[in-house]
């Protein structure tokens, strides 16, 4: 089987798609959308999506490739309206389109939709939840990167990547950026009425489909929960890094303070005045090495929760939205299909009753008419099922380009132990001797290296 050019969807079954929706769901028919104007940016080839020459179900794209398809920063941009947070803005930057532009989480919201409408076949990741009731700044920042990870997911995804939708998003700076989206989607319509390969997804499929399904699923809930335990654990180690560097400089400080005490010595310590002043001396100079490793400990936490959480949170938010996909398939497509099938089984036994009873003619010929209607619903649905199950094939494949990300995740957190680990030692080793000198004993003796008194 090769991938070359494909024959297009016959114009039946593409018709009936769109009839069959409006019959299962019981919505009436959409009327046509205005072609949307996106400066040069035009549908492709009257909305036929080109499939790339060699297999169809071959995903060949590397790690390394699927990153460098872009890298897109969120930013928050401070509020300048009042004392009270009235909305939360962010400045989206493309390093592929070379674009900067400001959107609101509503935008990701419409955003959302339109590719969910696009590509409801494929991992499109979850938003962040919007929180009705005020956002603190922790809230605020957990969201900001969780809009971070969904848009480079999205930029990175190969069908997405190179959808008008991305662009308009990641690129359009005009007004009401929603519409736009919106408009854009309407207009081309899902992948399943675009995509060349849509009538031939069968034909490209291995026969136990159905089952490498299943298999597939089964392998993806168990990689979510190891890595699910592995960020919670992740998590945890970077709080304590936190708090290790939090109570680092307490402690540093309250030697600084036991050092600045200036309550005068009672006059039978007044033999001991010296050593006293001594001490307090050291110890106020000790601060200074408490609060280098404080900050030791904070930039190793920041870096752990930068380059080792961030990046399992990556990997979850993919391996979520592989969940959602195969919910999706279950209760979307296949179910839609089993209700036409139910639906059709219907209408052949109300033809054999109308047959027994001798009905009138005109009833009989309405119900075979209705039953011509409905094979053609089950075949644009048995159609969908198949292309549904060509891109879960896809999407798994591109979940296993995404596991290597582990062996980058597990490098960058040895690196960030064994550095963190150096430089605190360092700053330790260096404040052992300032210890030795300055506390020495009555004759210049240093105290016993387990620091307690000799028996």
């Amino acid at each position: 089987m090769t991938g070359g050019a494909m024959d297009p969807l016959p114009a039946a079954p593409v018709a009936a798609a769109a009839e069959a929706e409006v019959d299962e769901e019981g919505d009436p028919p959409a009327a046509d959308p205005p072609v949307p104007q996106v400066g040069e940016q035009r549908a492709p080839d009257a909305g036929r999506m080109q499939m790339p020459p060699g297999n169809p179900l071959l995903l060949s794209l590397t790690l390394q490739e699927l990153l460098a398809r872009d890298v897109v920063q969120v930013e928050l941009i401070p509020e300048k309206k009042g004392l009270f947070l009235k909305h939360v803005e962010y400045e989206v930057s493309s390093q592929r389109f070379q674009s900067s532009v400001y959107r609101r989480y509503n935008d990701f919201v419409v955003f959302h939709e339109m590719l969910l409408q696009k590509f409801p076949y494929r991992m499109v990741p979850a938003l962040p939840p919007k929180r009705m009731l005020g956002a603190d700044r922790e809230f605020i920042e957990a969201r900001r990167r969780a809009l971070k990870r969904f848009i480079n997911l999205v930029a990175r995804h190969p069908p997405f990547s190179e959808d008008v939708v991305l662009k308009l998003f990641l690129s359009f700076t005009g007004p009401d950026v929603q519409n736009k989206l919106k408009e854009s989607a309407q207009y081309v319509g899902d992948e399943f009425v675009n995509c060349k390969l849509a009538a031939r997804a069968k034909d490209f499929l291995p026969a136990d489909i159905q089952a490498q399904f299943a298999i597939s699923r089964e392998l993806i809930r168990n990689v979510y929960n190891s890595f699910y335990k592995l960020r919670d654990r992740a998590e945890r180690m970077v709080s304590r890094a936190i708090d290790s560097a939090a109570d680092l400089l307490v402690f540093g400080k309250e030697l600084s303070t036991l050092g600045s005490d200036t309550t005068p010595l009672p006059s039978w310590a007044a033999l001991s005045s010296s050593t006293w002043g001594s001490l307090k001396q050291a110890l106020r100079g000790l601060s200074v090495e408490f609060a280098l490793l404080a900050d030791k400990a904070a930039q190793q936490g920041k870096q752990e929760e930068n380059d080792v959480v961030e990046k399992l949170n990556l990997f979850l938010d993919l391996l979520q939205s592989y969940k959602d996909l195969c919910e999706r398939h279950e209760k979307g497509v296949l179910h839609k299909h089993q209700r036409a099938l139910h639906k059709y089984s219907l209408m052949k036994r109300q033809v054999m009753s109308a047959a027994a009873h001798n009905r009138e003619p005109e009833s009989v010929e309405q119900l075979e008419s209705r039953i011509v209607e409905q094979e053609s619903v089950i075949q644009t649905m048995e159609l969908r099922n198949y292309f549904s199950l060509y891109c879960l094939h896809q999407e798994t494949q591109l979940v296993h380009v995404y596991l290597p990300l582990t062996s980058h995740i597990l490098g960058a957190f040895v690196n960030s132990q064994i550095q963190g680990h150096k430089e605190m030692s360092k700053v330790w080793n260096d404040l052992q001797p300032k210890l030795r000198c300055l506390f020495a004993g009555p004759h210049g003796s240093p105290p016993p290296q387990d620091g307690l008194p000799p028996h």
